[in-house]
């Protein structure tokens, strides 16, 4: 079986159908999936799906272009992650695409959610957009790699993702690697090694071929992990089984938070 290592379930067209959404997500072989919070107004839905469903757990935390509105204290952040079924803190990291200016606030909000991983002690899910070099920089300054963690939607050069990798963080790949367009992303999904490589979906963002262009949803993370497993010369069942087992080792805690 697969595991979306992330997903916005929460977002009102996949969460008004959420039944079948898991009914599609069991039928392609996928049977968990981990729900990621993005702003203090929505994390109440995100967390209450980890806790009403079996098959998902939740993160904690904000968005990096969240720029307007409320934030997350440290102590916010290490208090939710106590809960078993809270596996992650994120997503967080630096996105210079939409914001605009000094942005410091975003790399001291960055910092705030590593400082609360590493003394929740569970992992960052690290999002990255026109800010690479910012991003792996913070991490390293702030002993990222303590806690540890994954980029997700990985879209950067093989460089930046070696330097997560050094850093002991796992790639997470989307539907993006199925686009006949996204040769690097490709590269990057052929190098990663086998036990730092996890599959996604960033739903409903980003639907994979064939679906591309339509609303994603967890369940097509299998197109994902069938083009990766092709690109890579093994078997989807091969695939999986290493996706699944680097996710639990990864979110530790999501082992025993069934």
């Amino acid at each position: 079986m697969l595991i979306d290592s992330h997903c916005h379930i929460n977002f009102p067209d996949l969460a008004s159908r959420i039944d079948e959404v898991k009914a599609n997500m069991l039928a392609n072989g996928i049977d968990r999936a981990l729900v990621i919070s993005v702003n203090v107004p929505d994390y109440p839905a995100v967390r209450a799906l980890a806790l009403e469903h079996d098959m998902f757990w939740a993160t904690v935390g904000v968005h990096p272009d969240v720029e307007d509105g409320p934030d997350m204290d440290e102590d916010f952040l290490v208090a939710e992650a106590a809960h078993p079924k809270i596996i992650g803190i994120g997503e967080t990291g630096l996105d210079y695409h939409w914001c605009k200016g000094d942005l410091e606030w975003q790399r001291e909000r960055f910092r705030r959610h590593i400082r609360a991983a590493t003394r929740a002690r569970v992992p960052l899910v690290i999002h990255t957009r026109e800010s690479a070099e910012d991003t792996v920089r913070v991490m390293r300054e702030a002993h990222a790699d303590q806690p540890g963690g994954v980029m997700h939607c990985f879209t950067e050069s093989w460089e930046i993702g070696r330097q997560a990798l050094d850093l002991g963080f796992y790639l997470s790949f989307s539907g993006i690697v199925t686009f006949k367009n996204a040769q690097q992303v490709k590269d990057v999904a052929q190098k990663c090694p086998l036990d730092r490589l996890l599959v996604e979906t960033d739903s409903p963002y980003l639907a994979p071929v064939p679906y591309r262009g339509q609303q994603n949803e967890p369940a097509y993370v299998r197109h994902v992990a069938e083009h990766i497993a092709e690109l890579r010369g093994m078997t989807l069942a091969a695939l999986a089984e290493a996706t699944t087992e680097n996710f639990y080792r990864l979110f530790a805690k999501a082992r025993h938070a069934h």
